[in-house]
């Protein structure tokens, strides 16, 4: 009897070993066809030993055990070990151990926090998973994300998590990893935020922002002439998400009018949980989507833009939106409009994702250090009413938007929030192409195929080898030039590193709508400051508040924000 446990533990060992083997030789993605690998191996000697064991569940259990322990203890032995590809560069043990430690930093939305305590810890490149490095070295980023780069890595996969009931995934251009294929995609996009489409868009843009300043002017009328407490926060969402509403499917969404009555914020929000954490483990969101009760906020919202895309499908747009441009590229395309319905509702999904929750974090960051720095606060309202200086009947700031891109401050002010909160803070991953073997970055850095790596916006830009001095600071007039930042010749010099700042990612794949969202906040932080004089509604310190506002963003791919609780009162003119 002795004998036969023997046999059994070594075949079961060497089972595992194989395994190991297997596993880091393929690399498969079917997590079906490694759970059937993981079940099956340890059964086999088991069953062939079973009818001379006394007590076979003893022996079942005694097999899987030796299998799963002779596993686990093979794959940290090698991932820890000098013959791993990756064992010259510096990090935590956990973390070249597994990804899991991962999930854990992700769960509490602190990624971007951790990621710059490595990088502060063991330096420009790190190794932040078994086969994932991140680095915050510039001259490394066209090679991992410029147009002679790399393709997205598997991170990319275990973001995918809106999918109709139906079945049907509704894939998106962000999650396209194919370079061919992203590339085919990314020519409608490029048409739609191409200069020529861009007055199209403000046609949108110009009455939305009306709309926000005429309900915050509503709302100091109703107090009667005395201080208004708001959540500043919340309206500038409803704004953004009404806006990309009209610029995705041609309007509808009244947010600023009616409130969030159906859910659809926080629906959006709810729905980059999950995501943000099995992008860490690609393989389980393949499990995880197959059950009804997770991503239920990511699924509702997709359900409300396949209603709303197909509404928008039925209408003639005297205006050309997005919606416009994706349908035009599916006519010119060798597959019909019908087959490539579901990409387009996935594209135009995307728009209302990424264009109102990126740039309403944004926007309200804006705020935020505005308020925390007076001194600035007041040279950006002068540089405002001096560019502005008129008002209509109703004693509303004429604001002309063409103009917005020339005020050098208001830029300045704008860049450094874009800075330090940058939208996509982490999560910027690229892998070497399938086949490839691996990618050289520059003459003596090399990627081995299978390895991810990322850059990090949040940990780059504060890197003071390309942001000095104080690059944790909020000093916009980094991005001035000693003329026009109205110091004298005694200003200090800033080291302001153009080539190291990526707040709308980098090459091919970069932000297709940066200068619609560069436009958007122009016009929004200048009809604030114009129309409307603001505070904190707390009393705490002004460096309190800044640092409270930080401490409430979670990196959940993007940013997402707290309140921001102040008071506001309407500016006469």
């Amino acid at each position: 009897m002795e004998q036969f446990f023997k046999r059994i533990l070594v075949l079961e060992a060497c089972g595992a070993i194989a395994t190991h083997l297997w596993l880091q030789r393929s690399e498969p993605s079917s997590l079906l066809l490694v759970s059937s690998v993981l079940a099956l191996v340890p059964f086999f000697p088991f069953l062939v030993f079973s009818p001379s064991l006394a007590s076979p569940i003893s022996g079942m259990f005694l097999s899987y055990s030796v299998y799963s322990v002779t596993l686990a203890t093979s794959v940290v032995a090698y991932r820890i070990s000098p013959l791993h590809p990756l064992s010259q560069h510096p990090g935590p043990l956990m973390c070249k151990i597994t990804k899991l430690w991962g999930v854990w930093v992700a769960l509490k939305g602190d990624t971007h926090l951790y990621h710059k305590l490595l990088h502060d810890k063991y330096g420009p490149t790190v190794r932040i998973g078994p086969n994932e490095l991140s680095t915050i070295d510039k001259d490394f980023i066209p090679f991992v994300l410029g147009s002679q780069g790399m393709p997205k890595g598997q991170l990319w996969d275990g973001r995918r998590f809106a999918q109709a009931k139906n079945g049907n995934e509704y894939d998106s251009l962000i999650d396209v990893r194919d370079l061919q294929i992203h590339a085919q995609l990314r020519k409608a996009w490029n048409k739609a935020f191409a200069p020529s489409s861009m007055h199209d868009y403000e046609e949108f843009l110009d009455p939305r922002v009306a709309q926000l300043g005429d309900h915050l002017a509503h709302a100091c009328k109703d107090g009667s002439g005395h201080l208004v407490h708001v959540d500043l926060a919340k309206w500038i969402s409803f704004f953004a998400f009404d806006l990309m509403g009209d610029i995705a499917f041609g309007g509808c969404f009244e947010l600023m009018r009616d409130g969030d009555k159906e859910g659809l914020w926080k629906n959006m929000e709810s729905g980059l949980y999950l995501p943000s954490i099995t992008q860490h483990v690609p393989w389980i969101a393949v499990a995880l989507r197959s059950l009804p009760f997770f991503g239920s906020g990511m699924q509702a919202l997709t359900q409300f833009g396949v209603f709303h895309a197909k509404r928008r499908a039925a209408l003639e747009m005297k205006n050309k939106d997005l919606f416009y441009h994706l349908l035009e590229a599916s006519n010119t395309s060798s597959t019909s409009v019908e087959e490539q319905f579901p990409i387009i509702v996935g594209n135009a999904i995307l728009t209302i994702v990424a264009g109102s929750d990126t740039t309403a974090s944004v926007m309200s960051s804006i705020i935020c250090y505005l308020l925390s720095h007076p001194d600035v606060y007041k040279r950006l309202r002068d540089e405002l009413d001096h560019a502005f200086p008129y008002v209509d009947a109703d004693g509303v700031p004429v604001i002309e938007t063409e103009k917005l891109s020339s005020l050098n401050l208001l830029n300045a002010v704008i860049n450094e929030t874009l800075r330090l909160l940058p939208a996509i803070p982490t999560s910027l991953q690229r892998a070497p192409a399938r086949g490839s073997g691996g990618k050289m970055l520059g003459n003596s850095f090399f990627i081995p195929e299978g390895t991810g790596i990322q850059v990090p916006p949040y940990v780059l830009h504060r890197d003071p080898r390309y942001f000095s001095p104080d690059p944790e600071a909020f000093i916009p007039d980094r991005w001035l030039t000693p003329s026009k930042n109205g110091k004298d010749s005694q200003a200090p010099e800033f080291l302001t590193t153009k080539d190291a700042f990526i707040p709308f990612s980098y090459g091919p794949a970069n932000c297709a709508g940066k200068s619609l969202a560069l436009t958007e906040m122009r016009a929004v932080i200048t009809l604030l400051l114009k129309r409307f004089d603001l505070g904190f509604e707390s009393k705490d310190s002004l460096e309190v508040q800044r640092v409270k506002w930080e401490s409430q963003m979670k990196d959940r791919f993007v940013f997402t924000k707290g309140k921001l609780p102040i008071w506001l009162k309407e500016r006469r003119l």
